[in-house]
């Protein structure tokens, strides 16, 4: 007697109307954690709580002309902070941004003033000196693979030392001469340095500058190919440059963004105050890469954003006028830029690792 097995055929059950199977790898992730993805939202909140904290320790922050001079303040950081940022985010930075800033100036003073022209004559200078400061930065670093910090260190050093020897040997002073009744300075003026009345406070035009390039530089991050480029190049440049992004280009081209930004707060610096101390700009390059970091900006490349740098440019204005504005002793300013910049790292490792946490 044989027995014979017959196999059931398989019946597929639909789900229930209206539910979703749950897929762990395509389940979206809850709201907050998307947030907290975004490399801008832990400096934001860090803006917040430092505001807060000084319009409580510092009454008269709470007065228009006051903010108006921490919004100055946290410009000609943030300013340069934006190029700086768009470095990082593709992999590289520069230790000469400070002093390039001073080379801009003195190049755009010296020689409207000992060849008697036109000063925008040395404005346009300025800008090619600068942007070729930066191409130079881009192209050795492209050609002998090595890294950021020596190749910018050296040419910080180089810098400082040419701002000084050459102003010592053109004017025989470490100072530049005044440049305010040379023709053409009254419009450079208005371009870099004037000043604008709302609601009665004055507001420098390098704050309407500042928030105008963190708008370009976020459209140029995440609607525009070279946008994907820098992510990408910081990323991994090897990869990059398998699918067809163009490393050199765009390693380069970062530099010399920085070159223009240099050049933009150099101007601003020589209309401002009519001559330039060849001594100025040291340190500064560490106050620009702080406030990218701050900002959300990893130093590995391939992370960050063009808002951020704004709030952490903010938070350093905020804290260099809050100081002031409470009667504290101001040499406690380092120290608060100390503390903020650690608190921000480890602010933004604790956010990766909870929005990257399942």
């Amino acid at each position: 007697m044989s027995m014979t097995q017959h196999a059931e055929p398989a019946v597929d059950t639909p789900p229930a109307p209206g539910r979703k199977q749950a897929d762990g790898r395509t389940r979206q992730r809850p709201l907050a954690l998307r947030l907290l993805a975004r490399p801008e939202v832990g400096v934001f909140l860090g803006a917040v709580a430092v505001l807060v904290f000084f319009l409580f320790a510092a009454p008269p922050v709470r007065d228009g002309s006051s903010m108006a001079n921490i919004l100055y303040q946290s410009s000609t950081i943030g300013i340069m902070a934006l190029p700086v940022a768009l470095l990082m985010i593709g992999g590289e930075f520069d230790l000469s941004a400070g002093v390039a800033v001073i080379t801009s100036a003195l190049t755009a003073s010296m020689l409207s003033y000992q060849l008697t022209m036109n000063v925008w004559v040395g404005v346009i200078v300025a800008l090619l000196v600068s942007l070729a400061i930066g191409a130079f930065n881009g192209w050795l670093l492209v050609k002998t693979g090595l890294p950021s910090f020596l190749v910018t260190l050296g040419t910080f050093l180089i810098l400082q030392g040419v701002n000084l020897a050459i102003t010592k040997l053109v004017t025989g002073n470490v100072a530049t001469d005044d440049i305010s009744d040379m023709d053409g300075f009254t419009q450079a003026q208005k371009l870099f340095a004037s000043t604008f009345t709302v609601g009665g406070v004055n507001v420098k035009i390098t704050v309407v500058w500042w928030l105008v390039f963190a708008a370009l530089a976020t459209w140029v991050l995440l609607r525009t190919k070279y946008g994907n480029w820098i992510f990408a190049v910081g990323g991994n440049k090897h990869s990059a440059r398998a699918v067809g992004v163009p490393v050199t280009f765009t390693k380069i081209s970062l530099f010399m963004l920085v070159g223009f930004g240099a050049w933009f707060v150099g101007m601003h610096q020589l209309f401002s105050f009519n001559t330039v101390q060849s001594g100025e700009g040291v340190g500064q390059e560490l106050i620009y890469i702080a406030a990218a970091v701050i900002g959300g900006c990893l130093l590995t490349g391939g992370y960050g954003s063009a808002i951020g740098p704004v709030f952490g440019a903010f938070m350093f204005g905020m804290v260099q006028q809050g100081i002031v504005y409470a009667g504290w002793n101001p040499d406690w300013f380092k120290a608060f830029l100390g503390v903020m910049l650690l608190g921000a790292v480890l602010i933004n490792l604790w956010v990766q690792r909870t929005a990257t946490r399942r």
